[in-house]
């Protein structure tokens, strides 16, 4: 209880909030590396995984390089790049020192989940509305955008809404190379034996994490085929589609 007496005693100084090193600076460093991240992955990942979706093919590719990326520790891939030649430590522009490593790491650490989700819901259009769709002569660009992707788009952003969280509570590692964000709060209070800054960094890590949560879920809703918001065949799906079951995996591949 003392550590948590400091830690909210830490929150409520306003001087810990101001400066190059206070807590807004940092939390809007570590913002900015958070969704410059998410915006890498989304570019990289989600066009190859909507194609790949709309063809019915490489499902095998795609559930395994997804896979891939959930195996490697993004501490230990952030280890690799800042000792090497490139990228290394050096400081890019407003995301500090060994900023280019870190975002790198981080845009690896959030492909998972988007490239997983973004396969899984155009693949998972059901087939009668694929056959509708070809019935009245569109083609295939016009199924995709005017069918597919409007029925995909939830699970599609419940992959976007799991990437963004994880890559926001990750992307406190920065700290342990000497990058911004709240992590330099949490390891400098440990480091120093200041336990109640460190928790106070964590707690803050925690509020925003929960914040960015329900921003991420009402644009999901927001996302919702009119009229079938609690019907869709892909949002059923979609509730926890960070790993696809056995079933879907083997339908995706097949």
């Amino acid at each position: 209880m003392n550590v948590l007496s400091e830690a909210f005693g830490y929150l409520r100084q306003g001087d810990n909030w101001t400066g190059a090193g206070g807590m807004a600076n940092l939390l809007s460093q570590q913002l900015l590396l958070t969704f410059t991240a998410l915006a890498m992955a989304l570019v990289v990942g989600l066009p190859v995984a909507l194609w790949l979706g709309h063809l019915g093919r490489g499902g095998f590719l795609a559930i395994n390089v997804s896979n891939v990326g959930r195996a490697v520790p993004t501490f230990a891939l952030l280890a690799l790049l800042v000792v090497a030649e490139w990228p290394g430590t050096q400081s890019f522009g407003p995301y500090g020192r060994a900023g280019l490593a870190t975002l790198l790491a981080l845009t690896l650490f959030a492909l998972p989940p988007i490239i997983t989700n973004a396969y899984v819901a155009v693949r998972e259009v059901p087939a009668d509305v694929r056959e509708s769709a070809r019935g009245m002569g569109m083609t295939g660009p016009q199924q995709f955008f005017r069918v597919e992707l409007p029925l995909a788009m939830p699970l599609v952003m419940s992959g976007v809404r799991l990437a963004l969280v994880q890559v926001w509570a990750t992307a406190t590692i920065a700290a342990l190379v000497a990058g911004p964000g709240l992590g330099r709060v949490i390891t400098d209070g440990f480091f120093r034996s200041n336990y109640g800054k460190g928790i106070a960094g964590a707690i803050v890590v925690a509020v925003v994490a929960l914040v960015l949560e329900l921003l991420a879920a009402l644009a999901q809703r927001l996302v919702e085929p009119t009229g079938r918001a609690g019907s869709s065949p892909n949002r059923e799906v979609g509730m926890s589609v960070g790993t696809p079951t056995v079933d879907e995996t083997a339908d995706a591949v097949g």
